[in-house]
């Protein structure tokens, strides 16, 4: 319990340096809200009046204190464009996004665990080789270069799966091998390292010497203790899915809240922008919390204070 309650301790102050830097950047981005909701030709007035009704006549640090009152409140605010609670718009969006991120994060364990073990068993053999040429192209290939690719051969020359549109699991595959291919380059490149180092430990090879099939020594005792590096790498690189999704879902038309996010960044309608960084924020501190929580299980000793 004291180790999750100083996990819990360290969310707050940066939830709330979240809110604050997202909330005064929005304000610095170019471009004048009022003014794309009425168009150059609207008369003084009128932008006069919708600005007392946005709240966008006051003080900035003023519009900041209430900003966040209603955020404590759980009011995210209304969007300026489409009138409606940035709440509601955001839980119509939201599920897309987690769909996308589990889907891509299924595809890079599935590619990396396997790949990093392979590598490991084989070091500095052709197919260790093999494995680290494909860490290498995952991250040198940039998602917004993968995905049309993907398009172009997948969905227009061999016409295989479907494209632009969410639907059933099929419609799910290009995006999410789109943003789970570095992601799953990165993990087997850890995988193989802490494998390495972990299969020459003295227990390896007493547990080798015991009579263990290779299977059970690498699985029950190797991978456990090499997983920690791994869930590290896995649970930071949410972030790096939940900016990449923002591409992906561009590219393929993907109903989520990194398009959502990119509609409110082009309209300057600041409470969306703010609801969609603060959610994001917020899934990328419990992930983080979840991953300290996954360690106290994988190893007992880092619940000690």
């Amino acid at each position: 319990m004291v180790f999750l309650l100083r996990r819990l301790a360290w969310t707050l102050p940066n939830l709330l340096g979240v809110l604050t830097l997202v909330f005064f950047l929005i304000h610095l981005i170019p471009g004048d809200p009022v003014e794309l909701m009425l168009g150059e030709q609207a008369l003084p007035a009128d932008r006069a009046q919708m600005r007392r009704e946005l709240g966008l006549e006051r003080p900035v640090p003023v519009q900041y204190v209430a900003y966040l009152g209603r955020t404590l409140r759980g009011d995210l605010g209304r969007s300026f464009q489409a009138r409606r609670p940035v709440a509601a718009l955001i839980a119509e969006r939201l599920p897309a996004t987690v769909e996308l991120m589990l889907g891509a994060m299924a595809v890079a364990l599935a590619l990396a665990l396997p790949l990093g073990i392979l590598a490991a068993l084989h070091h500095g053999r052709w197919l260790d080789h093999l494995a680290s040429g494909f860490a290498v192209l995952g991250v040198a290939i940039p998602n917004f270069w993968l995905g049309p690719m993907l398009i172009l051969v997948f969905a227009v020359w061999l016409d295989w799966l479907p494209v632009n549109e969410r639907g059933g699991l099929a419609h799910l595959v290009l995006p999410a091998v789109t943003l789970g291919t570095a992601l799953a380059a990165l993990l087997s490149r850890m995988t193989r390292a802490a494998l390495v180092d972990t299969l020459g430990e003295d227990y390896i090879r007493t547990a080798r010497a015991k009579g263990l099939r290779a299977w059970a020594v690498v699985v029950r005792h190797a991978l456990r203790n090499a997983l920690i590096p791994v869930v590290t790498v896995a649970g930071l690189q949410i972030g790096v899915l939940l900016s990449g999704a923002i591409i992906t879902e561009s590219i393929f038309d993907w109903p989520g809240l990194g398009t959502l996010l990119l509609e409110g960044i082009n309209q300057r309608d600041y409470p969306l922008v703010q609801g969609c960084v603060l959610v994001i924020a917020v899934g990328y501190v419990l992930v983080n919390l979840a991953t300290d929580l996954l360690y106290g299980l994988i190893d007992p000793r880092i619940r000690q204070p």
